[in-house]
């Protein structure tokens, strides 16, 4: 069977459509359905148009990739279309979650709309997580200590930037700077932006502009692959106490001045 007539059906019955009544939604005839679901015969360029502007899918997805894989929340708005964002299941019928392992962290940002970049990823399941579209991503870098160098993130899909909760730690996917791990502040009322801010104080804050975000994802859990030894501890217990000290003096200095 091939992909599009596997498609169409797979489509219609998301719809909870009959033959008919897809037929009528196109303004096709049920026969013509028929027989594109059956493999009879293949609908040409106009026809293809016709699916592709009422799902709101690119014709290369729907005739190149098996949809079944595809829940009834499965897509993605890119641009204003829409793609496939995969969500594999095991025997079990339950969600499995993408890895993005370090080394292809950096072909993410390319990847990250095209289905078979992410059905190669590897797979994993957590049953604890909460219900959600969850991806697992490697950490690099001192900015979020004291998450390690060699973590991984486990974060749950945000469909909506007006979601965002202020101070929440977000996987952020930029036009500009690709995949990094961040506190976020929602600014989109007042500056159209999303604050990104490090735990690590040395990395200075940065607004984004919300145009360039393609994806968030909010945390969910951490996956340390390293063990924290007893000198890091202590040196991430003094980091929050100074941290903590700063905002107290901050508020004592707004007290003093409105006195």
């Amino acid at each position: 069977m091939k992909p599009i007539q596997i498609n169409i059906k797979h489509l219609r019955m998301l719809k909870k459509f009959s033959q008919e009544r897809f037929a009528e939604e196109l303004q096709w005839t049920r026969s013509i359905v028929g027989s594109y679901e059956e493999g009879r015969s293949e609908p040409p360029i106009d026809r293809l148009i016709d699916l592709s502007n009422y799902f709101n899918i690119p014709i290369d997805i729907l005739v190149k990739n098996d949809l079944r894989l595809a829940k009834s929340t499965s897509f993605i708005d890119i641009g204003n279309k829409r793609v496939l964002f995969p969500i594999t299941v095991n025997e079990s019928n339950e969600d499995l979650i993408e890895i993005v392992p370090a080394k292809a962290s950096a072909g993410y940002l390319e990847g990250y709309a095209d289905p078979e970049y992410i059905e190669q990823l590897q797979k994993i399941k957590l049953p604890f997580l909460p219900t959600g579209t969850h991806r697992a991503f490697p950490i690099k870098g001192d900015s979020m200590l004291p998450v390690k160098d060699g973590s991984f993130i486990v974060a749950k899909f945000v469909e909506d930037l007006n979601d965002v909760k202020d101070g929440r730690t977000y996987i952020v996917l930029t036009k500009d700077d690709g995949l990094v791990y961040k506190r976020v502040y929602n600014k989109i009322k007042e500056h159209n932006t999303l604050l990104l801010s490090s735990d690590n104080k040395f990395y200075n804050p940065y607004e984004v502009a919300i145009e360039k975000v393609l994806e968030l994802w909010e945390f969910t859990c951490c996956i340390n692959t390293q063990e924290y030894n007893e000198e890091e501890l202590k040196l991430s217990s003094i980091m929050n106490m100074f941290q903590e000290l700063k905002v107290e003096l901050k508020s004592i200095k707004e007290l003093e001045n409105y006195i």
